[in-house]
């Protein structure tokens, strides 16, 4: 099937919609535990809670008495549904400007067909990006949008990507998508399926794939020594990382095969590596990685905690030193990103659109897409989609274990200086 005849859904769904119509009409009301719905003391339901209380475990349809418990200082308010229809209209409009496939699934989520309106909003990502703004501006409520080739991929993906996020699972990445996903958050999986599923051993979308024999490979390049992996819960049948990643050895990597899962080699003249292919085996790399990975391990709670206190300084710092920084997606969020890597974006100058090369000559390696791209002048292609026409300069940082708060010092003051002489330009 070629890309121009795939279909493209977006699931649209309002952050905790009822409470936050709520704190337009009382903005005291923002960033505290909020449970819509009825008083405290009363025999109804939560309709809605904020994302402060469903940390004590509220959540909607739970009794009102129950939610007390849990959560004592919540503010109880109770629901005004001709608000929540006013608002609903509003969004239902802005919703129409993108596509006029628009049915609305209840009064705070929706699906659209995007399929076809490429050239009048550009890539997926860009025009979800576009309906994130406009819906924030026309409303002043967060939304968070999913992009799948279905229903299901666009509405699970959307769930992944709240708050106030958005997320594409690109065409062919269903199966791994959902592969590590809990069954329950498949939707139609209720209390009573999930339960079933489990008590005939299906926790993981991943067991799925394996009963249906469906196969299922991750990529962990950029995990692999930073987070455990337990082969016998993933389930995976192949997973790949890279030796450099972990301070192994430069070019020597693995392959993680199942036991029961059988490949065909696509180069023959070689038995090396169980058949798989000809060439002489790297023994010394393979020794080195195998060290390298079982020092991560030995070591991994030690150096995520230094490594986080690097990141975490070094977004406190830039916030303080460089006027207009922001970070991009959940980049600054280290329970939602990778806890080695800080991607952060500049204000618009011909001094900043020049980062990468001046960094380089400071003798600091950053890249503007992928880690493999450093000292290179090309930003990331995601970015560029996103964003076609920002000359915004965006840079990815890396951290490991060897850096220290000095270094990250240094290079915020480095920063700073080439962002001062850009504004100054001005």
């Amino acid at each position: 099937m070629s890309n121009s005849s795939l279909r493209i859904i977006f699931h649209v769904d309002m952050d905790a919609f009822f409470v936050s119509v709520e704190e337009l009409f009382d903005p005291s009301l923002k960033g505290k535990p909020v449970v819509v719905g009825g008083q405290r003391d009363e025999r109804g339901v939560v309709s809605a809670a904020s994302y402060a209380a469903r940390t004590f475990g509220v959540h909607s349809a739970m009794p009102l008495r129950t939610a007390a418990k849990l959560c004592p200082q919540a503010i109880f308010v109770n629901g005004h549904p001709e608000r929540y229809r006013e608002y609903s209209g509003k969004v239902h409009e802005v919703l129409g400007r993108f596509s006029p496939l628009v049915e609305m699934a209840s009064v705070d989520e929706a699906y659209l067909d995007m399929t076809g309106t490429e050239r009048l909003h550009g890539r997926p990502l860009r025009s979800a990006h576009q309906l994130h703004t406009a819906m924030k501006s026309a409303t002043q409520l967060n939304c968070s949008v999913g992009i799948g080739t279905s229903r299901l991929i666009a509405k699970v993906s959307s769930a992944k990507a709240k708050p106030n996020g958005v997320l594409w699972v690109l065409p062919g990445e269903e199966t791994i998508f959902l592969a590590p996903l809990a069954v329950g958050d498949i939707p139609g999986v209720g209390k009573v399926m999930e339960q079933k599923l489990h008590a005939i051993g299906i926790q993981k979308v991943g067991d799925l794939c394996q009963q249906y024999n469906a196969y299922f490979h991750s990529d962990t390049v950029q995990t692999m020594g930073h987070y455990k992996h337990d082969l016998k819960k993933l389930k995976v049948h192949g997973m790949t990382a890279a030796a450099h990643k972990f301070h192994g050895p430069k070019g020597i990597g693995f392959m993680y095969i199942n036991k029961d899962k059988k490949i065909q080699p696509l180069v023959h003249g070689g038995a090396q590596e169980r058949n798989m292919r000809g060439g002489t085996e790297n023994t010394y790399g393979i020794i080195g990685l195998a060290k390298a990975l079982e020092i991560c391990y030995r070591e991994m709670v030690e150096h995520e905690a230094h490594i986080e206190k690097l990141k975490k300084h070094m977004i406190k710092k830039l916030t303080a030193t460089v006027p207009g920084v922001s970070f991009h997606g959940d980049s600054d969020n280290l329970n939602h990103s990778l806890y080695t890597v800080l991607n952060v974006s500049f204000p618009e100058s011909e001094e900043n659109e020049m980062m990468l090369f001046n960094l380089d000559l400071q003798g600091i390696s950053a890249s503007g897409g992928s880690a493999c791209s450093s000292g290179a002048t090309t930003g990331s292609h995601v970015l560029g989609a996103i964003y076609p026409n920002s000359k915004r300069g965006a840079v990815r940082f890396s951290f490991s274990k060897y850096n220290t708060i000095e270094e990250i010092d240094f290079v915020v003051d480095k920063v700073a200086e080439i962002v001062s002489i850009g504004i100054t330009r001005i």
